[in-house]
């Protein structure tokens, strides 16, 4: 669907914020994330994909069914599991953009492409797995949309209603976040999250910045976001996580890579 065709759904959201406004309160309604979207608005969603032949799809259907604003790109960085021909399906229009990378350059790479070829207001990484939910979208760019932040990152562990993760996995995420609060300045509760909503102009004017391949552009971007003085938020999301054996590709390695990136950035 594209942003013109979920026009209506502007308008009807538009409505819907004016009649429960008097009714539930502004404040209650901003705790639920009833409020008007500009019309001028329009969210990026830059879609990394590695060997997601299974998923793929999926995820971009979900994405689309948020019937926000939308321009979604997929950057497909080297798939060799059928991936590309799945992509190949799909009719590129004004809602999506697919672009291939001729090899696999890392998550880094592929986010990067993506970044310097959004044209929304406010820009969100989308993994093409289905272990961040969309639905979502709409709650982390309210803070945006208000004025109150240039950055939102969605926090796994801000809240109890969500599947129990395993401890070591929680130790590790914790031990990385609380060594880069330290180095920001922060006091953020899940730097490795991969909802960070961020303004175009903020994260486009870092982009040609941005030097890591893997997932350490999770710290460096946060590191030089952080230098910018740009305003954070966090909000809590849903998380479904998936195992290795699922095609999870983070390691350990990358945790050393980010604490390599905290003292490079």
């Amino acid at each position: 669907m594209s942003s013109i065709e979920s026009e209506p759904d502007l308008q009807l959201s538009s409505l819907q914020a004016k009649l429960l406004n008097p009714v539930l309160t502004a404040d209650v309604c901003r705790r639920l994330g009833i409020f008007a979207i500009p019309a001028d608005f329009k969210l990026t969603v830059v879609i990394p994909v590695y060997n997601e032949v299974n998923t793929v799809i999926a995820v971009i259907a979900r994405v689309r069914q948020t019937m926000l604003p939308l321009e979604i790109i997929v950057v497909d960085d080297g798939s060799q599991d059928g991936t590309r021909e799945k992509l190949a399906t799909l009719v590129p229009g004004d809602d999506l953009r697919i672009i291939l990378h001729t090899e696999n350059r890392g998550k880094g790479a592929a986010l990067r492409t993506g970044f310097e070829l959004a044209t929304g207001t406010a820009i969100v990484v989308q993994d093409a797995d289905l272990e961040y939910d969309p639905d979502d979208f709409r709650f982390l760019i309210q803070p945006i949309i208000e004025g109150q932040a240039d950055v939102v990152y969605g926090t796994r562990y801000g809240h109890h209603d969500r599947p129990v993760p395993p401890l070591w996995h929680v130790i590790v995420n914790r031990w990385i976040t609380r060594l880069c609060n330290i180095r920001t300045g922060l006091y953020l509760s899940d730097v490795e999250t991969c909802y960070k909503v961020v303004r175009r102009e903020f994260l486009q004017e870092l982009a040609p910045s941005l030097k890591e391949n893997r997932f350490g552009i999770e710290i460096e971007l946060t590191v030089k976001l952080a230098r910018n003085r740009a305003r954070f938020y966090e909000r809590p999301i849903r998380y479904d996580r998936r195992g290795f054996d699922e095609g999870k590709k983070i390691g350990w390695r990358d945790g050393v890579r980010a604490l390599y990136c905290m003292l490079r950035y």
